[in-house]
């Protein structure tokens, strides 16, 4: 009973039910997590399939890395930070099986596909170290003329897309929602290199892949088209300064 009532949530009918499921489960009752394991299969299974790129069921390893990752994701969702659990969850699913993939690269010492990757993120570990103890040295004065640079290349960056950074403020969404839920989906385009790639080719979102992915509807994405562009484009170059004003917002 309880099972059929999950899957009906899950076809969208109320997130607050859903979301008064995942506090149960969040509280230690396994036999809604299960049933939330449970209904959430198929999502898992399209999840994993996504990120490995081929079909994966529930006899592949890549499929329990899957659902130990939207377990995880139940146990850390919040309805008032998380605008929604697939979302939410799709983000820390990929993250776990892209930590595996590294974890096997380095256990088997094999050039795997993922090094590109993670010399990204280690260069991108160094510049941070870097700015961060360059910026403690600065003066005031530098730490302005900073900002400006920074500002002045992200106006450039937009200009290319059609955007400009005085409209920014006017582009966020009124409701914590559904700012929470573009800037996840930022981040998901940004961790997607086929998302990245069609958005710097096109100047425009993959958006029937998105909705398909995320489980956010086409309506959703369009109406927050340009501010997910936007977010896009920040997380995506060194704007130290900028990114702190959404810093605590992302997962």
């Amino acid at each position: 009973m309880l099972l059929s009532i999950i899957q009906g949530i899950f076809n969208k009918k109320s997130d607050t039910a859903l979301n008064e499921l995942v506090l149960k489960a969040k509280s230690g009752d396994k036999k809604v997590m299960d049933d939330l394991l449970i209904a959430f299969t198929p999502y898992i299974k399209k999840t994993a399939s996504f990120v490995c790129k081929r079909f994966v069921d529930e006899h592949d390893d890549e499929f329990s890395i899957a659902m130990s990752g939207f377990h995880e994701a139940v146990l850390q969702f919040n309805p008032k930070d998380n605008a929604s659990l697939t979302t939410f969850s799709h983000l820390i699913m990929k993250r776990r099986m892209v930590d595996h993939f590294r974890k096997e690269a380095i256990r088997t010492s094999t050039i795997h596909l993922l090094k590109g990757e993670d010399e990204t993120a280690a260069s991108d570990a160094e510049c941070y170290v870097f700015d961060q103890a360059s910026i403690a040295s600065y003066s005031s004065e530098q730490q302005a003329l900073e900002r400006r640079e920074e500002i002045m290349e992200y106006t450039e960056l937009l200009k290319d897309f059609g955007l400009s950074f005085q409209e920014l403020a006017r582009l966020s969404p009124k409701h914590a929602a559904s700012k929470k839920t573009a800037i996840q989906i930022a981040q998901i385009i940004v961790e997607t290199p086929e998302f990245l790639s069609y958005l710097m080719a096109n100047h425009k979102l993959p958006i029937r892949e998105l909705e398909s992915t995320v489980e956010v509807s086409r309506k959703t994405i369009e109406r927050h088209r340009k501010y997910i562009i936007a977010l896009t484009l920040l997380l995506t170059g060194h704007f130290v300064y900028i990114k702190e004003y959404i810093k605590g917002e992302l997962i």
